[in-house]
């Protein structure tokens, strides 16, 4: 898994935590990791919609799920690492 920025408009540079599916992506804040947003890109161009942390979690969860069950064991430890340092504080 590489690693994607974004510029938000009013709270800057966001990290993506994780593809949610073919077109949409879960980000949040760089430094601070408090806040989410479920970030749309489509042909009308780029869409953010922020979402609960606990809906962050949810989403993170569910894909951890998926790419256990792909068996992509690389991409889920990576992932699993990223869970760990985001919603264990």
């Amino acid at each position: 898994m590489s690693e994607h920025y974004l510029n938000h408009p009013t709270f800057g540079l966001l990290s993506r935590l994780c593809r949610v599916d073919e077109f949409r992506s879960l980000f949040t804040t760089l430094y601070a990791q408090r806040l989410f947003f479920l970030i749309t890109n489509s042909p009308e161009g780029i869409q953010f919609e922020p979402v609960s942390r606990a809906d962050a979690k949810l989403m993170v969860e569910n894909q951890m799920r998926s790419l256990r069950r792909l068996g992509s064991d690389t991409d889920q430890k990576n992932l699993q690492h990223i869970y760990k340092r985001t919603f264990s504080q």
